[in-house]
């Protein structure tokens, strides 16, 4: 009776200790997560997440540990932080607000689980998005945003703040701080050069990260040096690596030269030990790149694809297809020989991508999707973009950090982001291919969290059929 009785209390004691004690909303088991801190792989991993983090993370199966809403199997796939791209746009006037709006989970589908909205004229309603997307209240990105840029009177871009005085900046910069931006975008279209610098010494001395295009009239160096954080596209680098680029300067200063006259010039002197020269100054000061070479792809190589059969135009809203048509309209005038300088511009321009990690730039993955920018996809061209970096010289794990490492980094988000263990915030993807061995792999989504919701390979697929759908129906 005494070994019936021991028997019985131990089973009862067992079925208590292996009962779940803790609620979590999404239990990850089986899954092989790659660090894309050191690019080791760690197998036979489990992550417990409540509320959008990270609770617990082991090397045995968590599902006994908690009672969850969802338990994963992840066995065979592999699982990383969800990616960046650094920079989106939203805008074309409001006449598209909803159709910039249906772009949202896009992204997700794609694995991209944080945007960074580099301006345009929708800054109001992109604010809104924000808090939405963060209060559960609309699918889509976590969204960090610069509101309307800095620029000067009458300048190209729509919504911008327009200013021509020391005064006027300051109000401008005022008017961001009371819309609570993320950071601060300053570009140069109509912006004279002594305010340009003034603008951002005076961005850096209010706290904030500022990133923008680069005047032609001033050297990469100079601005890097007055404290420009990122610099928006790889252009600006081909231009610091000219052997004359002082000269260059001075002429687009003088008037003798514009931006688009002076690329020829540039892109025929370029020289890699002035390059690397430059680039060392612009790792000192901390002054990333963001280099959108997937744009210049496009352009550079749209008479051989016009790229009139991609699946991805059947997402996208007719207003917006048709703000492509500008840009397409502008390099179908080129002649024979601008094409072919188009192109060598563009492979020159790549080439140095290599030369800007050796010399320890941030490099900062993002795409300048969105309106205007024509086939530049939200959510597809980010896996371009990488696949770009991958093919003119980065490692798999350089450009996996490139996006999603280098955009936290810039933010200061790096304690909340780029790691799946304890306490970070779980913005996760599955993929069923390895991406240290090929990056391509990236696009072998099988799911996705972010918000604290799992979407299934099925749910991904319905978030892509709800955007064909809408333009279906426009």
């Amino acid at each position: 009776m005494k070994f019936i009785l021991l028997f019985s209390t131990c089973l009862l004691v067992n079925a208590c200790v292996s009962q779940p004690n803790e609620y979590a909303d999404i239990v990850i088991s089986n899954a092989t997560i790659v660090d894309v801190k050191t690019g080791k792989l760690n197998k036979e991993q489990s992550l417990a997440i409540r509320d959008g983090v990270i609770i617990e993370r082991s090397n045995y199966s968590l599902k006994n540990s908690y009672i969850a809403e969802n338990y994963i199997d992840a066995k065979a796939q592999f699982i990383m932080p969800g990616l960046w791209d650094m920079h989106v746009h939203f805008g074309g006037g409001e006449d598209l607000i909803e159709e910039n709006k249906q772009l949202l989970p896009l992204y997700l589908a794609y694995g991209i689980t944080t945007v960074r909205d580099a301006a345009a004229d929708l800054s109001d309603s992109v604010l809104s998005w924000r808090e939405q997307i963060n209060n559960n209240q609309l699918i889509g990105p976590t969204i960090y945003t610069s509101g309307p840029k800095l620029e000067g009177k009458d300048s190209i871009w729509p919504g911008d703040l327009e200013v021509e005085t020391v005064e006027e900046m300051h109000a401008a910069i005022d008017s961001l701080d009371a819309m609570n931006v993320d950071f601060i975008k300053i570009t140069d279209s109509a912006l004279t050069p002594e305010l340009y610098l003034k603008a951002v010494k005076e961005v850096k001395k209010r706290g904030y990260q500022i990133s923008g295009h680069i005047p032609f009239s001033l050297s990469v160096t100079d601005v890097s040096h007055a404290g420009l954080d990122a610099i928006e596209h790889m252009t600006y680098l081909l231009k610091a690596a000219a052997i004359n680029e002082p000269e260059i300067s001075a002429k687009v200063a003088s008037g003798e030269l514009s931006y688009r006259s002076a690329l020829p010039i540039i892109t025929a002197n370029i020289a890699k030990k002035t390059a690397l020269s430059k680039y060392a100054v612009l790792a000192k000061n901390n002054t990333a790149v963001v280099p959108t070479l997937v744009g210049g792809q496009i352009t550079a190589y749209i008479d051989e694809d016009n790229h009139q059969n991609d699946e991805f135009l059947n997402y996208l809203g007719k207003e917006l297809k048709a703000t492509y048509q500008w840009r397409v309209d502008r390099a179908n005038e080129d002649t024979p020989e601008q094409i072919k300088q188009r192109k060598e511009r563009f492979v020159k321009t790549a080439q140095l991508l290599v030369l800007a990690q050796q010399a320890g730039v941030s490099i900062i993955a993002g795409t300048d999707a969105g309106f205007l920018n024509s086939y530049i996809y939200p959510g597809l061209s980010l896996h371009q973009e990488l696949t770009i970096f991958s093919d003119y010289g980065l490692t798999p794990l350089q450009t996996l950090q490139s996006a999603t490492l280098a955009g936290p980094k810039f933010l200061g988000k790096s304690e909340q982001f780029g790691e799946l263990s304890k306490g970070k915030t779980a913005d996760i993807i599955f993929l069923t291919g390895n991406p240290l061995t090929d990056v391509r792999n990236t696009q072998k989504l099988t799911g996705v969290i972010s918000h604290n919701r799992y979407y299934n390979q099925a749910d991904l697929d319905e978030l892509k059929a709800k955007a064909k759908q809408f333009v279906a129906e426009q």
